[in-house]
Protein backbone atom coordinates (compact mmCIF):
# COMPACT_ATOMS: atom_id res chain seq x y z
CA UNK A 1 0.00 0.00 0.00
CA UNK A 2 0.89 3.81 -0.32
CA UNK A 3 0.49 6.86 1.44
CA UNK A 4 -1.46 7.89 -1.56
CA UNK A 5 -4.18 5.14 -1.07
CA UNK A 6 -4.40 5.66 2.74
CA UNK A 7 -7.80 7.24 3.22
CA UNK A 8 -8.31 10.55 6.02
CA UNK A 9 -8.21 9.69 9.41
CA UNK A 10 -5.48 6.64 9.21
CA UNK A 11 -1.71 6.55 10.65
CA UNK A 12 0.74 4.59 8.61
CA UNK A 13 3.76 3.93 9.08
CA UNK A 14 6.61 4.35 6.64
CA UNK A 15 8.33 1.06 5.43
CA UNK A 16 9.98 2.83 2.21
CA UNK A 17 10.70 5.94 0.10
CA UNK A 18 11.18 5.29 -3.46
CA UNK A 19 11.77 7.74 -5.99
CA UNK A 20 15.07 9.18 -7.45
CA UNK A 21 16.91 12.21 -7.46
CA UNK A 22 14.85 15.56 -6.54
CA UNK A 23 11.25 13.57 -5.56
CA UNK A 24 13.37 11.12 -3.30
CA UNK A 25 15.50 14.48 -1.55
CA UNK A 26 12.09 16.27 -1.24
CA UNK A 27 10.11 13.35 0.83
CA UNK A 28 13.15 13.64 3.29
CA UNK A 29 13.66 16.87 3.44
CA UNK A 30 9.89 16.74 4.89
CA UNK A 31 11.25 14.45 7.85
CA UNK A 32 9.22 11.47 6.33
CA UNK A 33 11.98 8.59 6.99
CA UNK A 34 11.45 4.86 7.15
CA UNK A 35 9.83 3.90 10.34
CA UNK A 36 8.09 6.79 11.25
CA UNK A 37 4.57 7.28 12.05
CA UNK A 38 2.35 9.68 9.35
CA UNK A 39 -1.30 10.40 10.01
CA UNK A 40 -3.15 11.04 7.16
CA UNK A 41 -5.79 14.43 7.92
CA UNK A 42 -7.36 15.67 4.69
CA UNK A 43 -7.37 14.13 0.84
CA UNK A 44 -8.17 16.64 -1.46
CA UNK A 45 -11.24 15.87 -3.77
CA UNK A 46 -8.96 15.00 -6.98
CA UNK A 47 -6.64 13.23 -4.65
CA UNK A 48 -4.10 16.21 -4.81
CA UNK A 49 -2.58 17.17 -2.67
CA UNK A 50 -2.68 14.58 0.54
CA UNK A 51 -2.40 16.73 3.95
CA UNK A 52 -0.82 14.62 6.23
CA UNK A 53 1.02 15.39 10.43
CA UNK A 54 4.54 13.85 10.61
CA UNK A 55 6.18 14.33 13.90
CA UNK A 56 3.89 17.04 15.09
CA UNK A 57 4.48 18.58 11.11
CA UNK A 58 1.24 19.77 9.34
CA UNK A 59 2.41 18.97 5.47
CA UNK A 60 1.14 19.18 1.98
CA UNK A 61 1.92 15.92 -0.44
CA UNK A 62 1.40 15.73 -3.87
CA UNK A 63 0.02 12.55 -5.09
CA UNK A 64 2.77 11.75 -7.22
CA UNK A 65 5.09 12.19 -4.54
CA UNK A 66 2.72 10.13 -1.50
CA UNK A 67 2.67 6.93 -4.64
CA UNK A 68 6.70 6.78 -3.70
CA UNK A 69 6.04 5.93 -0.17
CA UNK A 70 5.48 2.23 0.94
CA UNK A 71 3.26 2.09 3.94
CA UNK A 72 1.38 -0.21 6.43
CA UNK A 73 -1.15 0.51 8.78
CA UNK A 74 -1.03 1.18 12.13
CA UNK A 75 -2.53 -0.93 14.87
Amino acid sequence: MTLGEARPGNTVIVRKVGGAGPTMRRIMDMGITKGCSVHVRKVAPLGDPIEVTVRGYELSLRKSDASNIAVELQQ
